[in-house]
């Protein structure tokens, strides 16, 4: 499909289908609402894009750039961001609120200065991900801020969400494993059966935060900058301790 097909189809409000691009910049088209399936682009460069409300079904983005691109109520589904080369996509200056990622590799992508306000991932693959100063949070007035993000049972091992400001929002189920989240406000944030395995805690915030059933093995509670009204469970509370250099006696009745 050229380039003058694509933009009849998309004018007309068609489906774009097994759309193959590479090497090439995006043509200055409003593509909202547009469903885009089993297409790959190939090291384009998707520059002030717009895909408001688009969908995006079974397609590959290899070596991809989105540089200030509309991406608000996006939705993807069962999307790759990566190439054979294991190198992510960039998302840079871009507005992804309220877009849904569903069963996607994401791995090693970056988001950098990138509007998160209410995103959804769900059982994503996050590995070596990269959030540099997003913004989960929108302004409501002057002294009302309202910050939402989902991250549901996804996989983000390695990832980079130091100073990140999470605070109320669930990232439950979701493996982090030696994932970065030094400095980050996760206050009353649900972080239900979370594995935390050697995840980088320090000067994070968990005041409030939900750990039920969370792998907490080595979360030294002493290095955060706040833990009252933390959730755990009974089982957790020894573990906690260990880490902290507190050995418990259990006295026998």
């Amino acid at each position: 499909m050229n380039i003058d097909a694509l933009a009849r189809d998309i004018r007309a409000g068609k489906s774009v289908r097994s759309l193959q691009l590479s090497d090439d910049h995006w043509p200055e088209l409003d593509c909202e609402g547009i469903s885009f399936v089993d297409c790959v682009f190939e090291r384009v460069q998707f520059i002030d894009a717009q895909f408001a409300d688009a969908r995006f079904g079974n397609c590959r983005f290899i070596s991809c750039r989105f540089a200030s691109a509309e991406l608000p109520g996006a939705e993807f589904e069962g999307c790759a961001f990566t190439g054979e080369d294991r190198k992510g996509c960039s998302f840079a200056l871009s507005n992804l609120q309220r877009a849904v990622f569903a069963s996607c590799d994401l791995s090693q992508a970056a988001f950098d200065r990138t509007e998160l306000f209410g995103i959804e991932m769900r059982d994503c693959n996050l590995t070596g991900a990269k959030f540099n100063k997003v913004d989960f949070s929108r302004v409501l007035s002057r002294k009302q801020i309202e910050t939402r993000a989902r991250f549901l049972a996804c996989k983000m091992d390695f990832a980079d969400l130091a100073e990140s400001r999470l605070p109320g929002c669930c990232l439950a189920g979701t493996r982090l494993r030696e994932a970065d989240l030094s400095g980050a406000d996760l206050t009353d944030a649900d972080l239900t059966d979370c594995d935390l395995f050697q995840a980088v805690l320090d000067g994070a915030k968990l005041a409030g935060a939900d750990l039920a059933g969370a792998e907490v093995s080595g979360l030294n509670l002493t290095t955060l900058t706040g833990f009252a009204g933390l959730k755990i469970n009974d089982d957790q509370m020894f573990r906690l301790l260990d880490a902290m250099g507190v050995r418990v006696r259990v006295r026998e009745r």
